[in-house]
């Protein structure tokens, strides 16, 4: 259970979710033709135990993520979720954005991993021991950004904002901020606190891309919860990390304050990639057709 003041590493509570994302798309990117590969979460994987490891050797036969319902379908939501920010990122980019600020970075690898132009600053923030695990493992694999990455150790329930000035954060350059797999483990007054920061210290042409989750029907909830608590479960541990609570519509939030923007459920956004979600066959494959994606853009 969540408590106020609550900290974690990449093993532990809100930090392992990190790695059960990294599994998802590992074993999603072995997949024929797939959408996103994140070459480095194999690596993240076999750094954090021989249970992880075991998972991607197919040697954890009922774990969720090999299970022919949820672990498919909770594949196919982490490959178009990593394209869709991948592209978002892409965009930026190509519009000329070279600040960009990654909030919950977790086991994100993108600074390492995508053709960032010349210039590009990739903020980082997450629990200090999350973004440590991060960079040592990598540095022990001999893996270097593409990017010029600051690591940003902070609680994003403390003053968030002064520790990404610290680091050299500049008010007055346009930012893409990614915010993925991150609102469901805040309160909905955090969430409105969180868009308010970001307005603030964005500047023209700053951009935003979101996930977001609908409040999770009881019913699956009380089916997620009822699962034994087993490692690498996704299901049991989640829901008890998670606060199933309304929150603002990000769309209308941004687009009240000015910002133009965009957004789609999950399954528009598979069907325009040319993926299908399917049909849940079980209350755990419900949960991806609650996500909509939005991103916004400061004019």
């Amino acid at each position: 259970m969540r408590t106020e003041g609550d900290t974690w590493d990449i093993t532990t509570s809100v930090g392992s979710t990190a790695l059960f994302v990294a599994a998802a798309r590992a074993l999603a990117g072995r997949r024929p033709d797939p959408l996103a590969v994140d070459p480095f979460a194999e690596i993240f994987l076999r750094a954090a135990g021989a249970e992880w490891a075991d998972l991607l050797d197919g040697k954890a036969p009922d774990q969720p993520l090999l299970a022919p319902g949820f672990g498919e379908v909770f594949q196919t939501f982490l490959e178009a979720r990593t394209k869709y920010f991948d592209d978002y990122c892409a965009a930026a980019s190509a519009a000329g954005v070279r600040q960009v600020v990654i909030l919950a970075a977790g086991l994100d690898a993108r600074a390492y991993r995508l053709p960032w132009p010349d210039g590009t600053v990739v903020y980082e923030l997450d629990q200090p021991s999350v973004l440590a695990f991060k960079q040592q493992t990598l540095a022990a694999h001999g893996d270097e950004p593409r990017a010029e990455r600051r690591e940003v150790p902070v609680d994003l329930r403390e003053d968030w904002p002064k520790a990404l000035r610290a680091k050299g954060f500049d008010v007055t350059a346009p930012t893409a901020w990614l915010v993925e797999g991150l609102l469901p483990y805040l309160p909905a007054v955090a969430v409105d606190q969180l868009f308010e920061h970001i307005i603030l210290i964005s500047a023209p042409g700053s951009r935003i891309a979101i996930e977001e989750l609908d409040v999770v029907p009881e019913p699956t909830r009380a089916a997620l919860a009822e699962q034994p608590e087993l490692p690498l479960n996704g299901g049991a541990d989640w829901v008890h990390l998670i606060y199933n609570e309304q929150r603002s519509d990000a769309a209308q939030w941004f687009g009240a304050h000015g910002w133009h923007t965009a957004g789609r459920t999950l399954p528009d956004y598979l069907a325009a990639v040319g993926r299908d979600i399917g049909s849940p066959t079980s209350d755990a494959p419900v949960l991806p057709t609650l996500v909509r994606l939005v991103t916004a853009i400061r004019p």
